[in-house]
Order: C-alpha cells, then sequence, then structure tokens
C-alpha cells in the first residue's frame, strides 16, 4: 500500500524536539558498556534483564536499549531501509572533545568525522551496528547560507586533533 504525503497546514511547532530513541541489541550489558561506560548515559531503570533506559541529566530516558528479539537477532543488512544513524548532541566542543578522547583511550573504532558547517561530527557504530553520530551546533547565527538565506551545509573535514585541544585549552 502505498500513501501519498500531504502538505500539513501548519508547521509543526518549533520547539517540538524528538524525546528518545529506543534500540534492539543482542546483549544488554555489552550495549551498557558502551553507552554508560563509555559515552557517560547514566542508568535511570531497567526492565528485567531485557530492558534499560538510560539518560544524560536526569531526563526518564534518551536511550533504551532491550533484547526482545533474543541474542541472534541480526541487524539490518546494508542497502535497507532502517534507522541510518541516530545523533547524539552535546552541548559545546569541549564536551564533544571529550567523548572522543573517551573513544579513542577505549580504542573503539570511529567511521568517519564532518564539518559540515552547521555542526560538527563524530560517526561510528555501537556494539550492535547501530548509527551513532556524536556531534555539536555551531550556533545559529553562525550557520552558512546562500544569498537567499538557505542553509549550505557541506561535509568538510573534521580535525580531531583540533577539537581534542579543546580539553587543553579548558
Amino acid at each position: 500500500m502505498t500513501h501519498q504525503a500531504t502538505t500539513s497546514s501548519e508547521p509543526i511547532h518549533p520547539q517540538t524536539q524528538i524525546g528518545h530513541i529506543h534500540l534492539t541489541v543482542t546483549d544488554l550489558e555489552r550495549s551498557l558498556a558502551f553507552y554508560r561506560d563509555l559515552l557517560g548515559f547514566e542508568v535511570t531503570m531497567r526492565y528485567g534483564d531485557s530492558a534499560v533506559f538510560l539518560s544524560a541529566g536526569g531526563y526518564h530516558h534518551h536511550l533504551a536499549l532491550n533484547t526482545w528479539a533474543g541474542p541472534e537477532a541480526s541487524p539490518p543488512p546494508p542497502g535497507h531501509t532502517g534507522l541510518y544513524h541516530f545523533a547524539i548532541l552535546y552541548p559545546n566542543r569541549q564536551e564533544l572533545a571529550r567523548a572522543v578522547r573517551a573513544l579513542r583511550q577505549a580504542d573503539y573504532p570511529l567511521q568517519s568525522t564532518s564539518d559540515h558547517g552547521m555542526s560538527e561530527a563524530v560517526y561510528l557504530a555501537d556494539p550492535d551496528g547501530n548509527g551513532v553520530e556524536l556531534s555539536v551546533d555551531r550556533p545559529p547565527e553562525n550557520w552558512p547560507r546562500d544569498a537567499q538565506g538557505n542553509l549550505q551545509a557541506s561535509r568538510g573535514s573534521l580535525d580531531l586533533d583540533e577539537l581534542l585541544a579543546e580539553l587543553a585549552d579548558g
């Protein structure tokens, strides 16, 4: 069945946010080692031994992890629809640098980095192959725009050593 999108008469409220992401994983403890121990999210609650909810700053949960598909569940194969990646937005460059430093110290593999003009990003996969973007936004007044005011995203390189220098300056 095909559905055609219709134009809404009103745009979504500008303060609307995406509240949380819920991921199927195969090994809860391995995923906790990544999201809790490496990236620093805090556990807010557990649902037995099959789900855990994690947060930054005391929110009920930003991430939910579950093993309901079982330990033999396989990720979607490349080239299929589904989650490409989700972004964890840090409040500033120093916090992004702290996350990158923790990943480097753990020898966790990064897939790529990018300077999009509006934001800087580091890409990696979690232990189950889910795409994760660690990013920081530039102030909106510094976003690149064309003469008509349209956003102009780019894909420049992000110098990780320069980013990590944020930690020495702080």
